[in-house]
């Protein structure tokens, strides 16, 4: 009999992770056995600080014996206290549901961090440069560098490295690690987190050189609308490499006065305007041991750090792919453009030959104007330009370093001729693992998923950002939490958004508000947009946004950890709402309230002011907006506390959701279930919310459903309403209309953008239209994720693969695909902690037939629509159904089964 095997361990999320700071951490593996109903029963998992003990079946570090538990995932270790840079080794077995014992699984291991600030030995330094950036001239990279020598019989060496800024390492002219911008975004008021290497084998000794390569990055570059050094003048490195050698004694070399400094080819640099690369100022070999620095200057040593050093705990950005054109064609005035079939972040790589000081400009952009010229409007302050100055010769390769673009096409222009070789677009984002895949038979659904998956690649860059491209890319909060279960479905976003909450919490004021993006600047009005003074904090929808994404991650990855961090941090926020609003009802001041709606007034008042069909910022009223997401937050409070055992906080926090409901009932709804402000939004938020009493339910969906038909089957919801809206037609029994929404063609819709030709995601329903051309330019992201949110819809509705019940993780499977809209096949996979659950259906001759495989050690309640009366066959070959299935009977048109794990087949006769 086939066994359990137990594969793809992780520490803390992470695949073997290095230099980790969290002093228990958690493990967690998934079991895989090709049999039905194979599921686990017991583990037992050994840690050593040698592989050779785990052989040996020796764990010097922790045994945890044989553990009777089907769990697989957030597994504390419950060894012996962890000290600072220790090593430990690790494996684990499972039993079957039969006490079959499983073999050991492979090896994983992780390594800890410096735990504590007296371990850090070097200084910060860098070059002190009184120059004030400007648009057209970031400030340029500094380069650093450090000789040294290492004896023989080196046992470990490992580097320790941060910034104030973006670094790049090499050591002995080599790479050092594959991340682009590290360390990653967070407040560094607060925390800047530290990335560990291990670089034993590229030590040698004698001679070695350190050469690093520092940026301005979020620290001091131009940052979201607040211009340049936000957070600090200029940036700051720090390094520690502690080399251990065979004969016991140590070696560590840090950052301080010694070093040396230099400016160099990248001339200017900034993560938004751009970089400017002379390379006539090359100097080779500057990294490499050898080298003469002796025209290089000391290194400045630079004011102490004050603020958390914290071990980085998600996955780094990294590029990730690449692309070749799609098209490229020059202009009469010598001018290329370079589309790439693909709006993406990340940068151009390009083969150059020009004579000496011949300068190349390179310009980005989404789109093209009706002119075929590329279009900039959208940017505002952002410059996305880079430049390259020829050194002359062959074999220049036009690279940048601490930049990103969002864009499809490229536009080249020289001051004098030039060759343009070989082209890449350079994909790159957060390297988090993918884990969805769907496909349908209707080919404009299946780009609009291909739309929402790129749309999130290019804004999960260390935090989910809005957009790529213009001068904001910021962490967002009402975007971020409205797409967290879209984003769940097609990557691994534990450890991102867990990184993000301690965004969310490092920027929560005193009073217990958060604010509306993390992490975050105060904004105080810049001399590139003086019109606003941005404080952006509390706003409804935005503000909830920690609580939602903690919550999904404790759904999604069964993360209870996540919520007892952050509890006391959430409860301030409900209570923050309760001493403002004690009444229930939140009416304070206009907020963005579902924002980017469509005006739902009728079509010839529209036409008769504007011309058109336009997007407004909320046409829902701020106080209906506001409160609903008010009882959100004090029910999902409840949840939480529940989930910890709070129980006390549980029954106060289901108090205060029962009395906004009241309240929200009493001021908002009259005696024939009419909301205030009566939208789409208005409606679909107090059905899915459960703000409605149940006589007057029925009434609300009608009226829903009814003002949808009325405008031809057209949603008119705005950035957050739209979920709620395609959720609650489901729920309550509009799938079809549902459906029709996600099906149509005309403008407003998801697959009007996809007939325009667009590759990801619009931030608004009219990006584009055919009688206007582009929108605002102030307000026109053609790359945001919001409107995206119907990517978890899709999964759970078309694929058919969702959570069953209230049940953490993805250890109870709901599979329900729904063949609506016309569609005749799907094809869904999603690999999540329990393991790749995955279905094909496909309509046939008037039959239904439907293939699931769920992942061992999981169950799944299966829905298949069926004529009542008829038998649900199983196999190519219809049959009785098989061992492993029960029924559980029939509900809304479906004959209702109960699974193990293994593959299944069903057909059915499909009802008309």
């Amino acid at each position: 009999m086939e066994t359990l095997r137990a594969q793809r361990l992780r520490a803390e999320n992470l695949d073997d992770p290095l230099g980790i700071d969290v002093e228990r951490p958690r493990l967690g593996w998934i079991v895989d056995c090709g049999r039905r109903g194979a599921a686990q029963s017991a583990y037992r998992v050994l840690v050593a600080t040698r592989p050779e003990l785990l052989d040996e079946e020796k764990g010097d570090l922790w045994d945890s014996g044989v553990v009777t538990s089907a769990a697989t995932q957030q597994v504390e270790y419950a060894g012996k206290k962890l000290v600072s840079e220790q090593r430990a080794y690790w494996k684990v077995r499972a039993w079957d549901e039969l006490g079959h014992e499983g073999p050991w699984s492979g090896t994983g291991c992780w390594s800890m961090g410096l735990l504590s600030r007296d371990e850090w030995r070097g200084v910060w330094i860098g070059s002190k440069k009184d120059v004030k950036p400007t648009k057209e001239k970031p400030k340029p990279n500094v380069y650093l560098r450090k000789g040294f020598g290492a004896r023989a019989g080196v046992r470990r060496a490992t580097v320790y490295a941060t910034a104030l800024g973006l670094y790049r390492l090499w050591l002995n002219g080599e790479r050092v690690g594959k991340d682009v911008f590290s360390p990653e975004w967070t407040d560094y008021h607060v925390r800047v987190q530290y990335q560990t290497y291990d670089v034993t084998d590229r030590l040698r000794e004698g001679d070695n050189a350190v050469g690093v390569l520092l940026g301005q990055g979020w620290y001091s570059g131009y940052i979201g609308m607040f211009g340049f050094q936000k957070y600090g003048m200029d940036p700051a490195f720090l390094l520690q490499f502690n080399i251990e050698y065979e004969d016991g004694s140590r070696d560590c070399v840090t950052t301080d006065g010694s070093w040396t400094a230099s400016l160099g080819p990248v001339v200017s640099s900034d993560l938004q305007m751009g970089e400017t690369i002379d390379a006539r100022l090359g100097m080779p070999g500057w990294n490499a041991p050898g080298f003469a620095d002796t025209a290089w200057t000391p290194a400045d040593v630079m004011y102490d750090y004050r603020g958390w050093i914290v071990a980085q705990m998600s996955r780094p950005i990294r590029e990730t792919g690449e692309r070749t054109p799609y098209s490229l064609r020059w202009t009469p005035d010598g001018r290329v453009l370079i589309d790439f079939g693909q709006n993406l972040a990340g940068w151009l790589r390009a083969s150059i030959k020009g004579e000496a000081g011949t300068r190349i400009t390179f310009r980005f952009g989404e789109a093209l104007d009706a002119s075929g010229v590329l279009y900039t409007d959208n940017l505002r302050f952002a410059r996305q330009t880079d430049v390259y100055v020829c050194r002359g010769g062959d074999g220049e390769v036009f690279e940048p370093t601490f930049t990103y673009h969002g864009f499809r096409y490229v536009e080249l222009s020289g001051d004098g001729p030039f060759e343009l070789g070989e082209t890449a677009a350079v994909v790159v984002h957060s390297e988090l693992p993918e884990t969805g895949e769907l496909e349908t038979s209707h080919p404009l659904v299946n780009r609009l998923i291909e739309n929402v998956r790129w749309t999130q690649r290019a804004n999960f860059m260390s935090v989910p950002t809005d957009c790529p491209q213009r001068d904001e890319r910021h962490g967002w909060t009402g975007d971020g939490q409205i797409f967290s279960g879209t984003a769940a479905y097609f990557m691994d976003v534990s450890a991102f958004y867990a990184k993000w909450l301690v965004d969310l919490e490092d920027a929560q004021r005193p009073t217990g508000a958060y604010t509306d993006f993390a992490p975050f600047i105060f904004g105080p009005k810049t001399e590139f947009d003086n019109d606003f003074t941005y404080t952006h904090t509390a706003s409804a929808g935005w503000a909830d946004a920690p609580l939602i994404v903690a919550w999904l991650l404790y759904e999604t990855y069964g993360d209870r950890r996540v919520l007892r961090k952050h509890y006391a941090s959430m409860k301030r926020w409900v209570e923050f709402n309760r001493a403002l609003f004690p009444d229930g009802i939140r009416d304070d001041v206009s907020q963005y309230g579902d924002w980017l709606s469509v005006n739902e007034r009728p079509f010839e008042e529209r036409i008769a002011e504007f011309g058109r069909m336009v997007s407004h910022y909320s046409t829902t009223p701020y106080d209906i907006f506001s409160t609903a997401y008010m009882a959100y937050s004090a029910k999902l409070m409840s949840d939480i506390a529940a989930a910890l055992g709070e129980e006390e906080d549980r029954r106060t926090y289901g108090e205060r959701f029962e009395h906004i409901r009241t309240a929200f009932i009493d001021r908002f709804v009259d005696g024939e279930g009419q909301i205030k402000g009566d939208t789409q939004t208005a409606y679909a938020m107090a059905l899915e919310l459960d703000l409605l009493p149940e006589r007057l339910r029925e009434a609300a969906v009608s009226r829903l459903v009814g003002k949808i038909r009325e405008l031809g089957d057209m949603a008119t919801t705005g950035f957050l309403g739209t979920k709620f809206l395609m959720d609650a037609l489901v729920r309550e029994g509009h799938a079809d209309l549902a459906f029709r929404l996600l099906l149509r063609e005309e403008y407003p819709s998801w697959l009007y953008s996809v007939r325009q030709g667009a590759t990801t995601i619009w931030e608004r329903w009219d990006g584009w239209t055919e009688e206007r051309g582009f929108q605002d330019p102030g307000m026109n992201s053609l790359c945001h994720y919001a409107f995206g949110s119907v990517g978890e819809w899709l999964f759970r509705n078309v694929g058919g693969i969702g959570r069953e019940g209230a049940e953490a993780g993805f250890g109870a499977l709901l599979i329900r695909p729904r063949p609506l809209g016309g569609l005749t096949f799907a094809r869904c996979r999603y690999d999540g902690v329990s393991g790749p659950a995955a279905t094909e259906w496909r309509i046939a001759n008037g039959e239904f037939l439907l293939n699931v495989e769920v992942p061992a050690n999981a169950t799944a309640l299966v829905y298949v629509p069926s004529v009542e009366g008829t038998e649900v066959l199983e196999g190519d070959t219809p049959a009785r159904l098989a061992e492993g299935i029960s029924e559980v009977g029939r509900e809304d048109g479906c004959a209702v089964f109960r699974i193990g794990s293994g593959k299944y087949s069903f057909v059915s006769l499909l009802p008309v």
